[in-house]
C-alpha cells in the first residue's frame, strides 16, 4: 500500500482520501490551505451571467440571483451550483480555457460576466473573454489562506520516509509546500518520491526546486488519480 501526500484544503482532502482508499492507498492529509470568505461584498453592478470556477464559491452563491445561468468549470463544480438553486447551469471540461471557449460560443459579446472567484485568481478565463469583448466584474469571495507551518502528519511522514508520492491540485498550494517544507528543514525529503500534477502550471513550482513531477493527461481528478498506475 502507498501513503499518498494530500496537501489541498479540507473537505476536498478528505473525497480524496475516499477515493484514494477506494484504490488500495493510503492518505497522509495535510493542508497547506484554509478557504474562508474574504468579507468583500458582491458587486453591485448589473450582469448577465455568472461563472464559478471552484466548489469553494458556495457559500457566496447564496447571495446571488439564482436566475442567472451560470457558467461552471466542472461537474464537481456545477454539483455544488445546482445544490445552490440555481437550474441553467453549462459545464465545462474542468478547465479555464474549455471554460472561455463554452462562455464564447454560448454568449455574445458584450454580455457582462460576473466571476466569483477566489483572492488568488489565474488571469484565465477572465482574460480572454474581455480580449473577446466581454465585460468580466470579478467577485473575490473567498481565498486559500496559508496555514502558518508545515502540518504535523506531513512533517512526520516526509521525516520517516512514508510518502510514496504527493498529490497537487494548484499552483498555489504547491508552492506552499515547496516553502512549508523547505522552513521545516525537510527540503530534501521532497526529491524521495514522485510528485502528480493536476497540470503543468500546477507542476512549476515543483519542477522549479527539481523534484520529479508527472502531469496529468486533463485537468481532471480522475486523470490525477491514474497517473498513480504508473507507481505500481
Amino acid at each position: 500500500m502507498t501513503r499518498i501526500l494530500v496537501t489541498r484544503s479540507a473537505p476536498d482532502a478528505e473525497r480524496t482520501a475516499e477515493k484514494l482508499a477506494a484504490l488500495g492507498h493510503d492518505s497522509c492529509l495535510a493542508p497547506v490551505t484554509r478557504i474562508v470568505p474574504t468579507g468583500d461584498p458582491a458587486p453591485e453592478t448589473p450582469y448577465d451571467a455568472l461563472i464559478v470556477t471552484s466548489a469553494h464559491a458556495a457559500e457566496a452563491l447564496t447571495v446571488l440571483d439564482r436566475q442567472k445561468p451560470v457558467f461552471a468549470v466542472g461537474e464537481r463544480t456545477a454539483e455544488v451550483v445546482r445544490a445552490e438553486g440555481f437550474a441553467q447551469i453549462t459545464v465545462a471540461d474542468g478547465d479555464a480555457v474549455s471554460l472561455s471557449r463554452l462562455i464564447r460560443a454560448n454568449l455574445p459579446p458584450g454580455f457582462a460576466l460576473l466571476h466569483v472567484t477566489a483572492r488568488h485568481h489565474k488571469e484565465e478565463p477572465a482574460a480572454s473573454l474581455r480580449a473577446a469583448g466581454f465585460t468580466v466584474l470579478q467577485w473575490e469571495a473567498y481565498e486559500a489562506q496559508a496555514v502558518e507551518a508545515l502540518p504535523e502528519a506531513a512533517a512526520e511522514a516526509l521525516r520517516t520516509g512514508q510518502i510514496g508520492a504527493a498529490l497537487h491540485y494548484s499552483r498555489r498550494s504547491a508552492d506552499l509546500v515547496v516553502r512549508l517544507v523547505r522552513e521545516a528543514g525537510l527540503a530534501s525529503s521532497l526529491q524521495a518520491f514522485p510528485h502528480l500534477c493536476l497540470s503543468a502550471d500546477v507542476a512549476v513550482p515543483l519542477t522549479a526546486v527539481g523534484v520529479g513531477v508527472r502531469v496529468a493527461d486533463d485537468p481532471s481528478e480522475d486523470a490525477l488519480l491514474g497517473l498513480l498506475d504508473s507507481l505500481r
